[in-house]
């Protein structure tokens, strides 16, 4: 810092410092279980269950989370045009606030419907889901459809991060 300069408050450099008595217990987050989320497809085939499987979690199939299920939602959809148009429906829904009360949208999850990159229409309307909520991306997974689960694709290492899944 250059002399004759002043140092602005403590928060603008660090953020909000909390003052602990003795003998407290630690920050709350360090303490919080993981979180759990309800995977819930917003059409047949999406890959709720494999997802679940997979990643950890609640399959909620095709339904929204019930009473002692997860509240925190990630919507998933396949990344056709079928699949991209209901999963911007139920993302809808949330924005609205038509979803059943309780229920947080954290993201949505787009499975790869096809071996390869997406057709620019594709492409276009991913972008257009991304500027409104956070997506995840599951490549094509040929293991899959022979029911070898295994580890998460290491191209998903954002999801595994956001779901606490094992690698």
């Amino acid at each position: 810092m250059q002399t004759g300069m002043r140092q602005g408050p403590e928060i603008w450099i660090r953020g909000p410092v909390t003052i602990q008595e003795p003998g407290a217990p630690g920050p709350a987050h360090a303490q919080a279980a993981a979180r759990r989320f309800s995977w819930v497809g917003t059409h047949g085939g999406a890959g709720v269950s494999t997802l679940a499987a997979v990643y950890g979690g609640h399959d909620s199939g095709r339904a929204w989370p019930g009473p002692g299920e997860p509240a925190s939602v990630l919507l998933v959809a396949r990344t056709h045009a079928a699949g991209l148009d209901t999963v911007a429906g139920a993302v809808e829904i949330f924005r609205r606030g038509q979803a059943p009360p309780g229920l947080d949208l954290v993201a949505v999850v787009l499975v790869a419907d096809a071996p390869g990159r997406l057709p620019r229409p594709l492409a276009q309307r991913v972008r257009s889901l991304e500027s409104v909520i956070d997506v995840y991306r599951v490549p094509w997974v040929p293991a899959w459809r022979l029911g070898e689960l295994g580890h998460p694709p290491r191209e998903t290492s954002a999801l595994v991060r956001l779901t606490g899944a094992a690698r």
